[in-house]
């Protein structure tokens, strides 16, 4: 009665006692039920952020744009004051570059060109960027509204023309690097003086 195999049954059955109060002891696991609720809890918050996203940018971006901005919606956009300008005859032409000097003053080598009604004095326009960056900027004023840069029979200029940061050009073209313009945030202004031929 009290054999081999009696003590070891009574020894595996206090072994299993054992391991059931050790397992007791144990946090218990997160029951399959709640898994997917946790789950929806976190989407719905993902999805709160990438609603709060768009709203968070275009705070950063500044104010909106004015009516007449022209260009390419977007974003960005920058106000150009071109001063110095002699008539309110034909157009002011404003042409944006992106950052490459290979494609500088090349035709169609721009990414945009806008135009506006030419104001004597000061002349002001909207141009949407496709966003914050370096680019460079070219004007002219087109006097004769043909919508082109005219030149003389020699190749000079026959219109007065301006660049981003107000390079001097009295012996020629100005070089790429003194007209690159850093545009940090929309709404943006920048001043550039007409030089008459």
């Amino acid at each position: 009665m009290y054999g081999p195999a009696t003590n070891h049954k009574a020894w595996r059955a206090g072994c299993r006692r054992a391991t059931m109060t050790v397992t007791r002891d144990r946090p218990a696991p997160v029951m399959p039920l709640f898994r997917p609720l946790l789950s929806r809890r976190v989407l719905a918050l993902a999805g709160a952020l990438a609603l709060g996203l768009p709203q968070a940018l275009a705070a950063q971006d500044g104010p909106m744009a004015p009516a007449g901005c022209t260009g390419p919606e977007s974003a960005t956009w920058i106000r150009v004051l071109v001063e110095g300008v002699r008539s309110d005859r034909g157009l002011v032409a404003v042409t944006l570059y992106a950052d490459d000097a290979s494609r500088f003053l090349v035709k169609h080598g721009s990414l945009y060109v806008g135009r506006v009604k030419a104001e004597k004095g000061t002349t002001e326009a909207c141009l949407f960027v496709p966003r914050p960056g370096t680019y460079a900027l070219a004007i002219y004023h087109d006097t004769n509204g043909n919508q082109k840069f005219d030149r003389t029979m020699i190749g000079l200029p026959a219109e007065a023309y301006g660049f981003s940061n107000n390079p001097n050009t009295f012996f020629g073209l100005p070089n790429f690097g003194s007209v690159r313009y850093r545009v940090a945030h929309s709404g943006q202004t920048t001043k550039i003086r007409l030089t008459y031929p």
